[in-house]
């Protein structure tokens, strides 16, 4: 289809209301220049819309929201499927020789955890890459508490990711020993990923126009690294900026953005510390952003071949010298001082709840160090205020604070046993601590308060599926399905942080698809 017959056949007004659709609820961008590509990608999938007339087909679109199947069909014609193991090596080798380096010993002797985020996943070379490469790097890692989390809005990469099969195209520039140490020849050219490493890594489907994060709901929360590469440059100026503050919100301090060579532009990422090593630009959440300053790193010494933390240059705002009026003499006159009256309980409920809508605001902002500042000051342990409490407790835990977050999350459950919610997140902070067996027990107080519970259902199910037992997950995941047939698709699941029931229903179709038979 050439351009001159898709300007025959598509007036321009309708392809620029296309263009901002497709951008607006998916991210992608589709400039004048590359409306032949959007037409071309829109054709493909008209069919499965049940089109035949590719007009009448736009306008359908238009004229509808999009629902979530349908931004998956528009998402397999639309996105481009193009990556390989190791690419782009020089970040690998940044990431091999300094970064985790430098996290494994940090955390050696602690809590032994790392969570890492491969957000785009195309069809997993890259979420593979991470899992080999932390197998090379930590000798006990049986040991360890390993998160990787590969997202992506195309249900078919994800498909074939799980499947974790592979041509030869997908190892070109490896060494020999890759396929030969962590794949099994399946012949005529295939090559599978060997479960104990497929086994680390967790696929699901997320939208990152759409979806919110981070949340410790969808796991996408106190990460110590995202990666995502080849993603932002289809994506607009306004939502690369969108998506990259989130990202901020979802690394802990001194966590790592990688992006693609070809996306490092200094313009999007004010709020990290930029860091040059030898063939890459790697992004860190550092503690300046919020004070105004600026920070450049050299992720080497000139000729030195190792990482010099020293070599830095820190720029300071000028601030004017401020000049004091001089006070005013006291009055002389004899000062009656009063006691004020105290407050009346109904003032003391009025204040604490602007002060906890204030924090429900500045969490949905991902500010969680804000929130932790302004309820800590507002709720003592003589104070029972179980909402503010289980915030503080979602907070600390979307920071990666989990002995704090369980604390608090404790407290909420010493206020209030009843309450299924409370059960529930006690659960994601033991799972997250590594605590399968006590996330479990949790999950099941939860379900036996509230039968109807989704979110339990599907965590029972994830954890049982990493335990082997895919008879007991599959149930899980059948029951949490049975609830979320009462549900419309664009319900909002209670204590979900926005998930809707649409949502839910393709992570456990994608989850399914990875270990559960047809």
């Amino acid at each position: 289809m050439s351009n001159a017959q898709i300007n025959k056949r598509i007036p321009n007004e309708l392809l620029s209301r296309l263009s901002d659709f497709v951008n607006l609820n998916m991210g992608l961008y589709f400039p004048k220049d590359r409306w032949l590509d959007l037409l071309r990608g829109i054709r493909s999938a008209m069919p499965e819309f049940g089109f035949e007339d590719m007009e009448e087909g736009v306008r359908w679109l238009l004229s509808n929201p999009l629902k979530q199947s349908q931004i998956e069909v528009l998402a397999c014609h639309l996105t481009v499927g193009e990556t390989y193991f190791f690419r782009e090596p020089k970040s690998f080798e940044a990431l091999e020789k300094h970064i985790l380096p430098k996290l494994i010993r940090a955390r050696w002797q602690n809590q032994k955890r790392i969570r890492i985020w491969s957000a785009g996943c195309c069809t997993g070379e890259e979420a593979y890459s991470l899992a080999i490469l932390l197998n090379r790097l930590i000798h006990d890692i049986q040991n360890w508490n390993i998160t990787i989390l590969a997202t992506d809005i195309n249900p078919i990469f994800i498909k074939k990711a799980q499947e974790g099969v592979y041509r030869e195209w997908s190892f070109r520039g490896t060494p020999y020993w890759l396929k030969e140490q962590y794949f099994q020849d399946r012949g005529n050219g295939f090559y599978k990923i060997l479960p104990q490493y497929k086994r680390m890594v967790k696929f699901q489907y997320l939208n990152l126009v759409e979806d919110t994060f981070p949340s410790i709901y969808n796991d996408t929360n106190a990460m110590d690294l995202i990666f995502c590469r080849n993603v932002l440059m289809y994506f607009s100026t306004k939502q690369v900026e969108k998506v990259i503050s989130r990202f901020h919100q979802a690394l802990l301090d001194d966590g790592w953005l990688i992006t693609a060579s070809s996306e490092t532009s200094h313009i999007f990422y004010s709020q990290y510390i930029t860091v040059n090593f030898p063939g890459a630009i790697l992004y860190k959440k550092g503690a300046f952003e919020s004070h105004g300053y600026t920070r450049i790193e050299e992720g080497f010494s000139t000729g030195s071949g190792h990482m010099d933390e020293n070599v830095s240059l820190y720029e300071f705002p000028m601030k004017s010298p401020v000049k004091m009026a001089p006070e005013e003499p006291p009055n002389q006159e004899e000062i009656v001082e009063e006691t004020p009256a105290p407050p009346s309980p109904e003032t003391i409920e009025a204040n604490f709840e602007k002060i906890f809508q204030e924090a429900l605001q500045l969490y949905a902002q991902g500010h969680y160090e804000n929130v932790i500042d302004l309820l800590l000051d507002s709720v003592t342990q003589q104070e029972v205020h179980t909402k503010a409490i289980t915030l503080l407790a979602k907070a600390y835990a979307n920071r990666g604070e989990l002995s704090n977050a369980l604390s608090w999350c404790e407290k909420a459950l010493n206020a209030d046993k009843l309450n299924p919610s409370f059960h529930h997140l006690h659960a994601i902070i033991l799972q997250e601590q590594g605590e399968p067996d006590k996330a479990i027990t949790a999950l099941k107080r939860a379900l036996y308060l509230n039968p109807n519970f989704v979110l339990p259902y599907f965590m029972l199910g994830n954890i049982q599926r990493q335990q082997g037992k895919l008879a007991e997950a599959e149930k899980h995941f059948e029951n949490a399905l049975n609830i979320l047939s009462e549900y419309e698709q664009e319900d909002l699941l209670p204590e979900s942080d926005g998930i809707t029931a649409g949502r839910m229903r393709e992570l456990i179709r994608v989850t399914m698809n990875k270990e559960m038979p047809a």
